[in-house]
């Protein structure tokens, strides 16, 4: 076999290596419709078995780097995957903020209780440990969008919210620590970090109406592409400019994806309704294969650069398990509260770590390193709370379709009496005449 392969030319391997994993990639989303079981989670172990058939590739240093490259490329098409999803209505408003609400309260606490783990037991400056407990406190839109679709419908709208939010609000939080040198007090920081947040949105809200007016007046047939290369183009200037370039994607794809609602009196008048819902229809399935082809690869490489022995450490294991512990709790308690009354499974353990959490890791710089902190650690969280996230979901599913097989019953009783009712009328109508 050894000696088929060397025979065979590298970029024949390589195309069909990719081509191999992508239909492999489309098995797995099969599977996960009808398990429950992340196809991501499945992505990443199809990458640490990779290491096995083949050992060399964890050998090549490059693939950290073009790692973080496709990680960033795949949450731009993913946050606008689930903006496209996204319809707004008057009556979800309130499910918005309540979203948004415990995104960010669940973000700071968690990273408030990470900080104090990190610091006790790896004996870190504070400041240095709340740098690392920030990544491990955001959840991953990437593998809680596609994951949730078997949800009811205000519980997927809730996630998907709340994982965008996160998502962003993780990016936010962690620059500014970053950038904490250059600000001399809270206040400052309070106010450098809303100003940044107020000035995103008005260039999020103007571009979304410039590119939304603008899609319908493009002629030419390659054209969908043309518009992810300027959504990437702005993304990648506008974090340059510290700005919270996802935002600008979150909104773009809520005006394009309720058009109706955003062009309205004297604005209606510059864009063609039929028109804007043809290319939004084009527009959405190109984004739509395009992070399916970004997901598949960043997770399998991600799964490539996991450490098995690292998992095996003791010390590793016990921090991680307080760390989830801390993350579900503080979930729990929050949740609780900013829903009140409604249920709060499966969303309580639907907030695995991922996709943004690797991203933010690797951006740690040299100055803000802690020593001793075992990349165990992060491997450790993700897979388990994939895990977590998958026998939830399956569980979920399987209270969902015993409660839908006794409404039926419910509404066959209730049939059968309602016949039997009929029947006895009748008879007693017939006695009486």
């Amino acid at each position: 076999m050894l000696i088929l392969f060397n025979m065979i030319k590298p970029e024949y391997l390589i195309i069909a290596g990719l081509s191999i994993i992508i239909i492999i990639s489309f098995i797995f989303n099969y599977i996960s419709r009808k398990t429950s079981i992340p196809s991501v989670l499945l992505l990443m172990v199809l990458g640490i078995s990779l290491q096995y058939l083949i050992p060399d590739i964890t050998q090549n240093k490059s693939i950290f780097e073009l790692l973080i490259i496709i990680g960033k490329m795949g949450l731009i098409l993913i946050v606008l995957e689930a903006a496209l999803d996204l319809k707004i209505k008057k009556d979800e408003i309130g499910l918005i903020v309540r979203a948004f609400i415990a995104a960010l309260i669940i973000l700071i606490v968690s990273s408030f209780a990470i900080a104090f783990i990190l610091q006790y037991f790896l004996e870190a400056t504070f400041f240095n440990a709340f740098v690392y407990a920030v990544p491990l406190s955001v959840m991953s839109s990437a593998i809680v969008i596609p994951s949730v679709s078997s949800l009811s419908h205000y519980k997927k709208e809730f996630m998907i919210y709340e994982s965008a939010f996160s998502d962003i609000l993780g990016i936010i939080l962690f620059q500014f620590l970053l950038n904490s040198e250059n600000y001399y007090s809270v206040s400052q920081i309070a106010f450098s970090l809303f100003s940044n947040i107020f000035i995103t949105l008005i260039v999020a809200v103007v571009f979304g109406y410039i590119t939304v007016w603008g899609i319908q007046k493009l002629t030419s047939h390659v054209k969908l592409f043309l518009i992810i290369a300027v959504l990437m183009l702005v993304y990648a200037i506008g974090s340059i400019f510290h700005l919270s370039s996802l935002i600008i994607i979150l909104v773009f794809g809520i005006i394009l994806n309720n058009s109706d609602l955003f062009f309205k009196g004297k604005l209606e008048q510059l864009i063609d309704k039929e028109r804007i819902k043809e290319e939004y229809k084009g527009f959405y399935i190109v984004t739509l294969e395009s992070s399916f082809l970004l997901r598949t690869v960043f997770f399998v490489m991600f799964g490539v650069t996991i450490s098995l022995a690292s998992l095996t450490n003791l010390k590793v294991a016990e921090i991680s398990f307080l760390i989830i512990v801390a993350l579900y709790l503080v979930r729990f308690i929050f949740l609780k509260i900013i829903l009140w009354k409604k249920t709060v499974f499966p969303e309580v353990f639907t907030s695995p770590r991922g996709l943004i959490t690797v991203l933010l890791f690797y951006s740690i710089p040299n100055d803000f390193k802690i020593e001793n902190f075992d990349q165990g650690i992060i491997m450790y969280i993700i897979i388990a709370t994939s895990v977590i996230m998958t026998f939830a979901l399956i569980w979920n599913k399987r209270k969902t379709r015993k409660l839908k097989i006794l409404l039926d019953e419910y509404n066959k009783i209730q049939k059968d009496i309602t016949d039997i009712a009929e029947e006895s009328f009748t008879a007693d109508d017939s006695i009486v005449k």
